[in-house]
């Protein structure tokens, strides 16, 4: 009998698998997946669970890959909800629950493909299916897939190719596909300058104005996109002083910037770009600006090629739509796969991920299983 990707991703939202929690949802895929014939193992690290399951012989000269994680962001006042967030109802063709579109669907369509596809039209002897799932995507993403890769290169394990099943379409299944994504850092800053009397501006030196001045410097495009990518960005998010006085200059103010960048730079560039503007504000203000920056991820790139064809193909032959190629959103676990093999990443329309009343269409999940099962016959023809 196949496997019901609906059943399957209503059992993974019913496990309540809130980052860091493993909720039962890996437990759950461990057992199927060992039932059908994989060899699974739990790479956990620190207070992260995490799932390595592999059909084929290890180092197989072909083996196509999946990712997905199985966390869910936490569902707010459940009150607010029309259902449980954890019920997994269905009404009027949807289901209903967190996780439901990011992306315990796609786990569950994917996993479905992989157990029905060795099951009747295994891959050849050269041929192996690896499947990374984690539970540290929604998180820090520090012991999540990074966990898997690395535990796969000490292993001798390796994927030639990858799908990340995260939601990518916009409105309808099939619409669209992601061959890359931005590079996101934060940029923390600290503006000192002299506290003083307001009356007296004359005899402080004011680290808000100063800020104002950076603030408006950074304000601006910073390219005017690539071929594959639109224009990278720059957005203050937020500005503190902690300064209840109406009456006082303050010493010091904070202020925080998020970076989406595209491949015309790596972080080491835009920190420097922004360490510039800092320099220059210190010599024209008097001001000292410290600057910390995180990068969360770099920017990447799958050019359009063998890997997205084969998806594109398995997407029309089963919606009759061409999905267009994208670089756009925020970034999921692809940035790392990128550096251990090609990836690409398609999924389900993701318009309610993380809302009250998070949702998929059930029809969907079906024919999302359809896709993933027709990439594994297309690339292993």
């Amino acid at each position: 009998m196949p496997t019901d990707p609906v059943a399957l991703t209503a059992d993974l939202i019913r496990c309540q698998s809130v980052t860091p929690q493993e909720g039962g949802a890996l437990v759950l895929l461990e057992r199927i997946l060992t039932d059908a014939g994989f060899t699974c193992t739990r790479v956990d690290r620190g207070a992260t669970a995490n799932l390595f399951a592999r059909w084929g012989v290890r180092g197989a000269a072909r083996s196509f890959g999946f990712t997905g994680h199985t966390d869910v962001v936490p569902p707010g006042d459940p009150a607010l909800w029309s259902a449980d967030p954890f019920g997994a109802g269905i009404r009027d063709g949807w289901m209903i629950g967190r996780g439901a579109a990011d992306m315990k669907s796609g786990v569950a369509a994917f996993v479905a493909a992989a157990v029905d596809f060795v099951r009747t039209t295994p891959p050849p002897a050269d041929g192996a299916i690896l499947l990374a799932i984690t539970g540290d995507e929604e998180g820090a993403a520090t012991d999540g897939t990074t966990a898997i890769l690395d535990w796969m290169a000490a292993e001798g394990e390796a994927m030639s190719v990858c799908l990340v099943g995260e939601p990518t379409c916009p409105e309808h299944l099939g619409d669209t596909m992601k061959i890359g994504r931005r590079g996101s850092l934060n940029a923390h800053f600290t503006v000192t300058g002299v506290q003083g009397h307001s009356a007296y501006p004359e005899r402080a030196r004011n680290p808000l104005s100063a800020l104002a001045r950076l603030v408006e410097r950074l304000s601006v495009p910073l390219d005017g996109g690539s071929a594959h990518f639109g224009p990278s960005t720059l957005a203050f998010v937020t500005i503190d002083t902690g300064n209840p006085a109406t009456n006082v200059i303050p010493a010091r103010v904070q202020a925080t910037a998020n970076v989406r960048f595209n491949d015309l730079h790596d972080g080491a560039a835009i920190t420097a770009l922004l360490r510039r503007e800092a320099d220059r504000i210190e010599a024209e203000t008097g001001v000292t600006v410290a600057l910390r920056v995180q990068v969360s991820g770099e920017s990447f790139l799958t050019p359009p090629g063998p890997l997205s064809d084969l998806v594109a193909g398995a997407v029309q032959a089963v919606t009759g739509r061409v999905p267009a190629l994208s670089t756009s959103g925020g970034t999921s676990d692809a940035r790392f796969v990128r550096e251990h093999c090609p990836v690409v990443e398609f999924g389900l329309v993701g318009t309610t991920m993380h809302q009250i009343d998070e949702r998929v269409e059930v029809a969907q999940i079906a024919a999302l299983k359809a896709i993933y099962a027709r990439c594994l016959h297309d690339y292993f023809a």
